[in-house]
């Protein structure tokens, strides 16, 4: 007769009850801390500038041609899925699935911790991330944009490196990467990981591979050059910080306070651990770093960008606090816990100006254009031509990309001359070839207004006349040629 081991099924048994109790928790916590993104039909530009690439490329736009932005292709793609399955005229499917984001980079966090540390540590872990997870301004927290879907990719990369599986963290490496660039930060801790475990010769060509295979073929599947250009090497004006030194510093300043402020319970533990030394997670520190770097680099501190640093300060995090008194867990979860509903509140009840302001002029724009015609909004909130349901009449969303303005800057570098190279040509062109019907300044006195720039002055005043304003936003419909 055969003999059974019984110790796997057991540990089998064990590890499915596990999950089956803290995956449901992991849950219900992700959906309460999101509840508010969900009251608000969008929360910053960025939703705006995706569903207005979702809809063009759903019409036959072609990405890093017809339709362009600075970032790489998965999210505009993930917005066209949504909206191919469930239309175009709502968020509330990308909102359901940044929740399932949310929880995924949950649950990978709680099966570092528990795998390193044990049970209580993998719970510690999950519920801490989540909980300051919107430690942010909710426009930044709330949303469904890029930073929220990149920290799967980043969890999973450094999940996988630490069991070995050295293709897969590879391959979760450029999930991050073509969700965000910043999200390539999370390669630093797992090379790190590769090196500690002995394993660089066998380990760093499937690295290799598994990084490279995705992002070239992404390359391939828009247009190489393209990609690269929006992606990597047409960015320099818009990292300059020339002019706008103290606008950045108050920013950066600001969103640290309020991202520690969320993270209340949790930096006194990692404070401690950092004079001591205790936590044996060198890697940890390395990803919390280089997270750091990618907020740094670019020198914008938008709020969102922060969303990068909760990750590995969540484990961080739990590592110190399993050397700690009980009390001091507890005192942890419980402050975040508090730091949580207060960010829960603010989603709730904070008002939205800038929104009212995008709907009411998407209304009067709507009003004043038929469904086919094309228009041009000269501004920085390109989820107007969403809400109104107009078609661009340039594949620049907005005017940061013809301005350098991406960003707020206040300062000198503002104008034609520092736009992304090579696009007033293509602007002119597109503007010559189908001229909007109506056009939108809705600059209200930035750097960036037509006055300030001869190219677009010219047009305005060659062919154009002004029939209205909005909250400051002024109208010009074209004069009907000779």
């Amino acid at each position: 007769m055969l003999a059974v081991p019984l110790a796997p099924v057991r540990t089998t048994v064990t590890r499915t009850a596990y999950w089956a109790r803290l995956v449901p928790l992991l849950a219900a916590l992700a959906c309460v801390t999101r509840v508010p993104s969900f009251v608000q039909p969008l929360w910053n530009p960025d939703e705006g500038f995706l569903a207005v690439q979702a809809r063009l490329l759903a019409q036959g736009g072609e990405l890093y041609d017809t339709v362009v932005d600075r970032k790489p292709p998965l999210l505009p793609w993930l917005y066209q899925a949504a909206f191919a399955l469930c239309g175009s005229g709502s968020l509330t499917p990308l909102r359901v699935l940044a929740v399932l984001a949310q929880l995924l980079t949950a649950a990978l966090l709680a099966s570092v911790a528990r795998r390193r540390w044990g049970d209580r540590a993998g719970r510690t872990a999950g519920m801490l991330y989540l909980l300051i997870s919107i430690g942010l301004n909710p426009e930044d927290a709330q949303a469904a944009t890029f930073e929220v879907f990149m920290l799967p990719g980043t969890a999973a990369a450094l999940w996988c490196a630490d069991r070995g599986r050295w293709g897969a963290a590879g391959a979760a490496v450029a999930a991050a990467f073509l969700t965000k660039q910043t999200g390539g930060a999370v390669l630093l801790p797992v090379v790190w990981l590769l090196h500690r475990q002995g394993g660089p010769r066998a380990g760093l060509p499937r690295l290799a591979a598994g990084f490279a295979v995705p992002v070239l073929g992404v390359a391939l599947a828009t247009d190489p050059g393209g990609f690269l250009f929006w992606t990597v090497t047409g960015s320099a004006t818009y990292a300059s910080v020339t002019g706008s030194e103290l606008h950045v510093l108050v920013r950066a300043l600001t969103n640290t306070a309020i991202l520690a402020a969320a993270s209340a319970g949790l930096l006194p533990p990692v404070a401690r651990a950092l004079r001591g030394a205790r936590t044996g997670a060198p890697e940890l520190w390395l990803w919390l770093a280089s997270s750091a770097a990618a907020v740094v680099l670019g020198c914008h501190f938008f709020g969102h960008y922060y969303l990068q640093l909760t990750p590995p300060l969540a484990l961080l995090a739990t590592a110190a606090l399993r050397v700690l008194p009980r009390e001091r867990h507890l005192t942890a979860v419980l402050t975040s816990v508090c730091s949580c509903a207060v960010f829960v509140g603010w989603g709730l009840l904070a008002p939205r100006p800038e929104l009212a302001h995008a709907e009411r002029l998407a209304a009067a724009l709507a009003h004043r254009t038929a469904p086919a015609d094309r228009v041009l909004v000269w501004g920085i909130h390109p989820e107007t031509y969403w809400l109104a349901g107009r078609t661009p009449a340039t594949r620049y969303l907005t005017a940061g990309l013809l301005t350098n303005y991406s960003g707020g800057r206040d300062g000198p570098q503002v104008g034609e001359k520092y736009a992304v190279a090579g696009t007033w040509p293509v602007f002119r062109r597109e503007m010559t070839a189908h001229a909007p019907v109506l056009v939108v300044d809705d600059s209200r006195g930035e750097p960036y207004a037509p006055g300030r720039l001869p190219t677009l002055r010219r047009l305005l005043t060659a062919g154009y006349e002004e029939v209205g304003r909005v909250d400051g936003a002024v109208l010009y419909a074209r004069v009907p040629g000779p």
